[in-house]
């Protein structure tokens, strides 16, 4: 996964930074990749499957009546609320927010989907709604878009998937 360029946030996301604005102010900066230790990885897999286990699936339409809202789900969301309480409970058990990073993808099927990305030296790691097993990004079937910036949780990146598409070819 390879920064290319700067990106606009999501418009949920922007929205979700006027209304937590703590959680979208910079703070000391990027301090590098996490390390993963043995406890930090069980607080990534034990984090995940507790809010995949304890957040039921449901649309901003369904929620709040409305096509996009990013915000913290304390019952029900949608995949962005998802990673974000997952972020949430991160930095509080005290992993950094510039390892956390709401990240942009499409599924196979091209519908836009939100994940949590978190940076560590062992390669990016990826928290989703839709699976319990956290797995490196290059494992995953995501196309990758767009994800916060390390630097600046208000800010985004664009991304270069770099992972080689398999090409073949049929002989006649």
């Amino acid at each position: 996964m390879r920064i290319t360029a700067t990106a606009n946030p999501p418009i949920g996301h922007y929205e979700f930074c006027q209304n937590y604005p703590s959680e979208c102010r910079r703070t000391s900066g990027d301090a590098g990749p996490l390390v993963l230790t043995e406890e930090k990885w069980r607080k990534i897999v034990d984090v995940n499957y507790t809010v995949n286990t304890t957040i039921q699936p449901a649309t901003d339409q369904e929620l709040y009546g409305v096509e996009e809202r990013w915000t913290y789900p304390t019952t029900a969301g949608d995949c962005e609320d998802f990673a974000l309480l997952k972020r949430k409970m991160l930095i509080e058990e005290g992993f950094d927010a510039s390892d956390l990073l709401m990240t942009v993808v499409l599924q196979p099927n091209g519908e836009g989907h939100a994940v949590l990305t978190v940076r560590t030296d062992r390669g990016d790691f990826v928290l989703d709604n839709m699976r319990n097993r956290v797995m490196l990004w290059s494992e995953t079937e995501y196309t990758y878009l767009k994800r916060q910036s390390a630097d600046d949780p208000a800010r985004w990146v664009r991304l270069q998937d770099g992972r080689a598409t398999a090409v073949s070819s049929v002989r006649r």
